[in-house]
């Protein structure tokens, strides 16, 4: 019986505090005045009185009514009811008279104009808030209505009144003011009681909604309600918890949440807290929290969240029952003549349908839970312990997240601690679980018959809460109607608080003399249920078919009847059928027919064989099967053994140690308690007789238990029914003997753990070196409760006496594995400290003394003969290529890829492989045979050159063949090729550190003439490496080089200089002209002393390095576009635009630019070098190619420097230092340079289809700090670039396919360029929508939506002359700059010109993008997650989204060169996105990249003398060994692969060839991409070399190579069929 109040409080509003800014509540009364010895008094009750504060209000306000939940600090719960009015404040009527001006007394009683709360609380440990409502209202009613009642004795009965906790009973009582109550206690006060506020939470959220809070609770994550309503808060938190019934919520719980104690909100634990929506703004600032609006409908999860939700199928079976129950007439409503359906359920019916449907789900959840609980003790109380990883594996839910965080949480404990002990009072969810799972299974996807079993539970949940159909008659008083609005209403009255101690003592006088009504609780077996099975019905595998159990029966039988042939046959097999779980279970139990008295000897070829099998079984065995495979094989390692010698013995388990699930706490832990409850169950078996069970009354439906678990369980019942009527010294004797039984366990499990964590070779102590140890408590496996130990035992290592010991690091490192798990299973088991001393004390003996013996087995084991191992095979080299050192002997494993492996497909498994790994001067190589005999005598060969090496790394690897092999080397190569090996045993550590280092030194070598390229078959020449030399190197020892390289080519001559004449495309040198003739007046010169001499008189080293360059493939090219002659003077033509420049002929103007340029013609050199100080890298922007009908030029560049062309620049090369004057000179000459480009570039105006030049003003291009001023002949400028439906004339056939055709490039990135790409597709254009030459009457087609793959509707009318306007409205250049350097700037609008800012992906993300890409095509292991597949993958990694978008962007600048624009691309350094672009528009535009004397030139062009750094993105010196490999070239050839791949016959070459290119730009075998520019080229004299007789030339060529393998066949043309 319990009290229906503990306390009755009145609290009011604390005028003495008004001055605040915030009012306080205080209590007034409170009784009884001193607190329960059973129930202190809560604290803290004013402030939860008025959640929102206490504050004044100028009218009075309809009573509220609420409860509050209080937690002390016992977890205990205590409810408060709070009924709250508001009554006038006298302490502040007369300052409120004052304030309005009254100064009449006219002796009339003036109304109240300030009225405060105050609130009547009732405090109890009962949840009852319709029976507190109806006593506290009761009490307000005599207060209001002025009833002729006591109130002292109306409070005095309500702490009198005693409440039975449950069984059913009903409880009349009054409080002596003309009230009849009832009280009615549920049947079993373990089941929740919720009345309908469960249905109301899901008519608030819904099903999806609360759905997710469901998940959330039992994820322990934090949950707010929040709502302008605090009973609502309430009813949703009660309900919440209800839910997630058999579990209890643990974690803080607090319904309503007052406004000081917000800050509760921030509390790292997870919690359910109720807040008023007033405060929604502090809550939303939340950022792991989720939020439940109420009155919205909504609920909020952050994007930092991740909600875990229910496995499949129970998900979508609990949502389609949940449907059924709250929406009835779903499944009905399309039917044209839908059933009579009878009335829905009412509102508190329905409540308990929702809950049915949740209890069902925790009985499919936690179907044969009791088959994995694991009894440790049962006197004087149990102890159980619950097997998580038992129950997930057979459950087959290991990788299932929800339910393992399920599992791991606090109410998952309290669950087992609860529901654990096997003789308990049993509940309906007891019931359900045990008896009726399979109905619920068998009811899938049957509407009627779930339905109909739903309803039967609800029918239960009604009846606990509603036992008696016939209420008695209730009557309850209630004030008035509109009593509340009463102008003249008293105070509350003061209690008097004497009477109601004395009327309070007098009655529980009276009760003391009455004997107290105890309820008696009815305990019994509680029904074990069914086992626990997998929740998906799944077929068995392949591996575990009847045919794969024999092959393992009838190895081990070979093994043991020493017929050794037959064996070496089936053993592959039969390692490979040990993938499955059924196999591994055969392998136990035909291994354990063989062991005879706990031993077994072998002899050396029999134990290899089992030792091997043993290996494999671990080796393959899941994480769900781990402990038990590895728990069941543990005794079979103790009994198989081998004689090395008189006196020696080696056990198996010294060879089967490499598995980490040995340094795994979770396995001892649960092998030790399984172990100890076959000792309890053996214990209580000797004792008593087995047919104790018949003595029970059980259920009909309660099978006999035959299984262990149960026997045990069942005996556990029995002896907990029996131990109150033992004697104390029975029950003492019971305790001692469970006690012995434990601590013998503990100490056979120390030497178990003794022999498995000691290496035989104790110089390798790797496997507890590298298992996480530290946090004991967190790793465990378990839910222990009851335990009976209250704290660890102390570590006595100190006190061992074998701190000296030798090998001393080994030893510690177990003792104090061994120690730490005494100290927990034994504290748990309830071990005497006594016990858990003798065991610390005892470990270290008992590792020294095995130390010891391992000492002579392992001396003895190495004299062993050696196991016959396959020759070494050793690999066929390339011309030049020689070993570094000898092959390392290997095994090959299988990667990720499964066509090595024989694969689910089937085929040969030609991996593993055994054989050896060497290290060439230019390759890793592998070479061996497969280890299976009948995959044939095949040769198993991988390999790739060490350049293209991106990562090695250390691993360690398990090997089915060799039980010995524990360190491996993965290697990852550019090539997407992948060496996974593990070493064998006669390979040592400091082999491999040695074959690590070589591979290090030969793949970042000191000097390009180490590389494979120049050092093949010969001998390195002494040179000075580029990074010792001078950082300023002269200009005399340049020169110097230049001539050096001349002479060596045979083309110095000295003599007479003779001139050329001109020609349109023949090189013209000028010897004639001066200074004048060179810089003509014109508007773009200007002078500046410092500058490069203009004197065009060469010396003649000079001339000849001028006729080396003439020769080089930039030169070439120009000529083949007309690009201009060099000359000066009256030898240039006036109709020249542009010119060709050998300013740069020394290197000086810009060391990564070739030294001829295309210039514009009015520019003078000496303006060239304050131009580049504009751009990065003196890039200054130069033409590369112009366009053969259209006459529109491509210009590239590096981007500029700074802020704006006007920044401080400063140039890298070693003269260009110059003063601060020369900023702004550089500056006007930019402007003019531009200017000038603006002139030569066409500007064309398309008038009845004939291309008319047009006048260009001069350029002003300033940063964005002036007001815009529009003009009016701003408005009729230039439009933007030629649209999508323009139809522009195309010179052939495969530039109009790829231009019509361009959003078909990568229709299967398509969606990915949407998502993630859209951020790009609008930043790159935004300046084009946005331009000031957008003319808002023509519905021109979105440029970045064109690039998306949209079109814009133009209607077949107006399409020709919208067409012919925008072609108007073109502008003449278009420069492609970066977005962050082009914001803020501005050109006159009159301009023929726009800036177009573009964002790109940088070298970080083309090397992070290229990693993704590698483990998607070659992943190192086969990945168990299914929805990880390859396009997924290849997806996640956006390397065919940045494909995507560079083929967009080159489209775009092909479309704007084909329609007569001009575009300068000036982005980042100018060497990696600039040369992907401008190379991909050329080849788009010009036939003739598409031969292939053509792309040799364009990557000779582009690549080579433009600049790009290729050692450095392929990191192959030392210096960039940390920097990653970038591969920007191969992005090139990958996008060239996607053009050619859909229009084949355009191209000259085939892929083949594009292969070839790919391959040997990171194998360094070719010296063409080892360096970084014709600079560093000339540097290291191998620019020059072409002329050289071949005996002196250093290096191959690729295109030399190329040559000769096309002259012998066509293997490079694309044949056209």
């Amino acid at each position: 019986m319990t009290r229906l109040a503990d306390y009755f409080v009145v609290v009011g509003y604390d005028s003495e505090k008004t001055g605040s800014v915030e009012g306080s509540g205080k209590i007034i009364q409170r009784f009884p005045r001193k607190d329960w010895d059973d129930a202190p008094f809560p604290q803290g009750i004013e402030l939860f009185c008025q959640p929102a504060g206490w504050q004044l209000s100028t009218e009075r306000k309809q009573p509220t009514y609420f409860v509050v939940v209080l937690t002390d600090i016992d977890s205990d719960r205590h409810y408060c009811a709070c009924l709250t009015f508001h009554e006038a404040e006298i302490n502040l009527q007369g300052c409120k008279r004052d304030e309005i001006g009254e100064e009449e007394d006219t002796g009339l009683i003036q109304p109240a104009q300030v009225f405060a709360p105050k609130s009547l609380v009732l405090v109890s440990q009962l949840d009852y808030p319709e029976i507190f409502k109806a006593c506290l209202g009761l009490i307000y009613t005599v207060y209001v209505d002025s009833l002729n009642v006591n109130l002292e004795n109306v409070i005095t009965n309500l702490f009198t009144c005693l409440v039975p906790v449950a069984g059913g009973s009903q409880k009349l009582f009054s409080l002596g003011a003309g009230d009849r109550q009832l009280i009615q206690t549920p049947l079993y006060d373990g089941l929740p009681v919720t009345s309908t506020s469960v249905a109301l939470l899901f008519q608030q959220l819904g099903i999806q909604q609360v759905f997710s809070l469901f998940c959330a609770v039992l994820t322990e994550n934090k949950i707010i309600f929040h709502s302008t309503s605090h009973q609502r808060l309430g009813e949703a938190s009660r309900a919440l918890e209800s839910l997630i019934f058999p579990l209890k919520y643990s974690y803080p719980y607090i319904p309503i949440l007052p406004a000081r104690l917000l800050e509760v909100l921030s509390s790292p634990t997870p919690f359910i807290i109720g807040v008023h929506s007033m405060f929604h703004s502090e809550i939303h600032e939340l950022l792991d929290v989720i939020i439940a609006d109420l009155d919205g409908g909504t609920i909020k999860i952050p994007e930092c969240i991740h909600l875990s939700q229910l496995p499949e199928p129970l998900l979508h079976q609990t949502q389609e029952a949940l449907s059924l129950v709250i929406h009835p007439d779903l499944e009905v409503a399309d039917y044209a003549f839908p059933p009579v359906r009878t009335a829905p359920s009412n509102l508190r019916m329905l409540d308990k349908e929702v809950r049915a449907v949740f209890l069902r789900l925790f009985a499919q959840l936690f179907q044969g839970y009791r088959s994995c609980l694991q009894l440790i003790r049962i006197h004087p109380e149990p102890v159980i312990h619950f097997h998580k990883a038992a129950f997930l594996g057979q459950r087959g839910l290991v990788e299932n997240d929800f339910l393992t965080k399920v599992l791991d949480g606090m109410a998952f404990a309290g669950f087992v601690s609860e529901r654990g002990p096997p003789y308990r009072s049993c509940d309906l969810f007891d019931d359900l679980v045990a008896f009726d799972v399979e109905r619920i299974k068998s009811e899938e996807g049957i509407p009627p018959k779930m339905l109909k079993h739903i309803r039967e539970l609800a029918e239960q949940l009604y009846k606990n809460e509603n036992p008696n159909p016939h209420m008695a008659f209730q009557k309850v008083p209630k004030p008035t109607e509109g009593s509340h609005m009463r102008v003249h209403v008293p105070s509350f009255p003061k209690i008097n608080e004497d009477k109601v101690e004395t009327l309070l003592q007098e009655s529980l006088a009276k009760h003391l003399n009455s004997p107290p009504a105890v309820r008696v609780e009815k305990k019994c077996i509680v029904p074990a249920g069914p086992s626990v099975v997998s929740i998906m019905d799944r077929m068995g595998s392949i591996f575990n078919s009847a045919r794969r159990l024999e092959v393992v029966r009838n190895c081990i039988s070979y093994i043991f009847e020493y017929k050794v042939l037959e064996t070496e046959k089936t053993l592959p097999a039969a390692l490979r059928a040990l993938k499955g779980r059924v196999a591994r279970q055969c392998l136990i139990e035909e291994l354990s027919l063989h062991v005879q008295q706990n031993r077994a000897i072998l002899d050396h070829q029999q134990f290899d064989y089992i030792v091997r099998m043993i290996n494999c079984a671990l080796q393959d065995c899941s994480a769900s099967e781990e402990y038990y495979v590895a728990a069941t094989l543990l005794p079979l390692t103790t009994a198989f053994y081998r004689k090395l010698a008189i006196g020696v013995n080696q056990f198996a388990y010294t060879c089967v140690q490499d598995h980490h699930v040995w340094a795994n706490q979770q396995f001892w832990e649960a092998t030790f308690y399984n172990d100890v409850q076959s000792q309890i169950r053996a214990l209580y078996l000797t004792s008593r007789n087995e047919n104790f069970l018949s003595n029970f009354k059980q259920k009909d439906k309660d099978p006999l238990p035959t299984e262990q678990e149960k026997r045990v369980m069942d005996l556990a019942a029995e002896q907990l029914r029996l131990w109150p009527t033992l004697h104390k010294e029975k029950q003492q004797e019971l305790e001692k003997g469970e006690e012995n039984t434990v601590f013998s366990q503990a100490i056979h499990y120390a030497q178990l753990m003794v022999y498995l964590l000691v290496p035989l070779d104790t110089s390798k102590n790797k496997l507890l070196r590298n298992a996480a140890t530290g946090d004991w408590e967190s790793g465990s496996n378990s839910f222990v409760t009851n335990s009976i130990a209250g704290s660890v035992a102390e570590s006595y290592d100190t006190e061992s006496g074998f701190e000296d010991a030798e090998n001393n690091d080994v030893a510690n490192a177990v003792i104090r594995f061994i120690m730490r798990f005494i100290d927990k299973v034994c504290t748990e088991s309830g071990v005497t400290q006594d016990h858990i001393k003798n065991l610390h004390c005892m470990i270290p003996g008992i590792v020294a003394m095995h130390i010891e013996t391992l000492e002579a087995v392992h001396r003895e084991s190495r004299r062993l003969p050696p196991i016959q191992k396959p020759k070494i095979l050793r690999p066929a080299l390339l011309p030049g290529e020689e070993f570094v050192g000898e092959g390392l002997r290997v095994v090959l494993d299988s990667d990720g890829r499964e066509e090595a492996s024989g694969g689910p497909l089937g085929g040969p498994h030609i991996l593993p492989a055994e054989g050896a790994l060497f290290l060439t001067t230019y390759r890793i190589i592998f070479k061996g045979t497969p280890h299976d005999p009948l995959v044939g005598e095949q040769t198993i060969v991988r390999s790739f050159p060490i350049a293209s090496m991106t990562k090695e790394k250390k691993i360690s690897i398990q090997i089915q063949l060799q039980q010995n092999t524990q360190e491996g080397l993965q290697i990852r190569s550019s090539t997407f090729q992948i060496i996974k090996v593990a070493f064998d045993e006669e390979v040592n550590s400091e082999m491999v550190e040695i074959f690590k280092k070589h591979m290090v030194r030969f793949r970042y070598p000191q000097s390009i003439f180490t590389t494979f390229a120049f050092a093949a078959g010969q001998n390195a020449p002494q040179i000075i490496l580029p990074k010792q030399k001078e950082k300023n190197t002269s200009f005399r020892t340049l020169s110097k080089n230049i001539v050096r390289s001349a002479k060596k080519a045979g083309k110095m001559t000295i003599g007479r200089q003779s001139t050329v004449k001109k020609k349109p495309v023949v090189l013209t040198i000028d010897e004639r002209g001066n200074r004048s003739g060179w810089n003509e007046e014109d508007e773009v010169s200007a002078s500046d002393d410092g500058e490069l001499p203009t004197s065009s008189t060469l010396k003649a080293s000079e001339k000849s390095t001028m006729e080396q360059l003439v020769e080089r493939a930039c030169f070439r090219d120009y000529q083949r576009l007309g690009l201009g002659t060099i000359g000066a003077g009256s030898s240039r033509s006036k109709t020249e635009h542009f010119r060709i420049t050998a300013a740069n002929r020394m290197y000086l103007l810009c060391r990564s630019y070739p030294g001829l340029l295309v210039v514009p013609q009015p520019v003078p050199d000496s303006s060239l070098q304050k131009v580049a100080r504009c751009y990065r890298h003196n890039r200054l922007p130069v033409v590369c190619w112009k366009h053969s009908k259209t006459k529109a030029v491509l210009l590239r560049s590096g981007g500029f420097h700074g802020k704006g062309v006007v920044g401080l620049f400063k140039s890298p090369n070693p003269h260009s230092a110059a003063p601060t004057s020369t900023e702004s000179s550089s500056s006007i000459e930019q402007e003019k340079y531009l200017q000038a480009l603006l002139n030569a570039v066409p500007s064309l105006s398309k008038m009845n289809g004939c291309n008319t030049p047009t006048g260009h003003p001069n350029i002003m291009l300033s940063p964005d700090t002036a007001t815009d001023k529009r003009s009016s002949r701003a408005s009729s400028a230039v439009k933007q670039v030629v649209p999508t439906h323009l139809d522009v004339h195309l010179p052939n056939s495969f530039t109009r396919g790829v231009l019509g055709y361009r959003d078909k490039l990568f229709t299967h990135s398509q969606q990915k360029s949407t998502v993630k790409g859209r951020v790009f597709n609008q930043g790159m254009w935004a300046s084009l929508r946005s331009s000031s030459r957008f003319n808002a009457q023509f519905s021109t087609t979105d440029v970045g939506a064109r690039l998306a793959g949209k079109e814009s509707p133009v209607t077949a009318g107006c399409d020709n002359s919208l067409q012919n306007q925008l072609l108007k409205r073109q502008a003449a250049l278009y420069l492609f700059g970066e977005k962050s350097q082009l914001r803020g700037f501005k050109l006159d609008l009159a301009l023929n010109c726009e800036l177009i800012p573009v964002d790109y992906c940088d070298v970080r993300q083309v090397k992070a993008s290229f990693k993704k890409l590698m483990r998607a095509c070659a992943p190192s292991r086969v990945s168990n997650d299914t929805d990880m597949t390859l396009y997924r993958l290849l997806g996640e990694s956006e390397w065919l989204l940045q494909i995507h978008r560079i083929l967009q962007l080159a489209v775009v600048i092909a479309e704007l060169l084909e329609s007569g624009s001009s575009v300068m691309v000036s982005l980042e350094d100018g060497m990696d996105i600039t040369t992907q672009i401008v190379s991909l528009a050329q080849l788009l535009c010009d036939p003739f990249y598409r031969t292939l004397e053509g792309f040799k030139i364009l990557i000779e062009k582009e690549w080579l003398s433009f600049g790009h750094k290729f050692s450095q993105r392929s990191n192959l010196t030392p210096n960039s060994q940390g920097s990653g490999f970038a591969p920007v070239f191969l992005q090139f050839l990958d996008c060239v692969h996607q053009i050619h791949h859909q229009y084949p016959m355009e191209f000259e070459f085939n892929q083949y060839y594009l292969k070839f290119l790919a391959y040997h730009y990171v194998s360094n075998r070719y010296k063409t991409f080892l360096l970084d520019s014709d600079y560093e080229r000339i540097e290291h004299g191998i620019l020059f070399e072409d002329k050289i007789d071949k005996q002196s030339k250093r290096g191959i060529c690729i295109w030399e190579c190329i040559d000769r393998i096309h002259k012998k066949g066509p293997v490079f043309f694309q044949l056209h069929v």
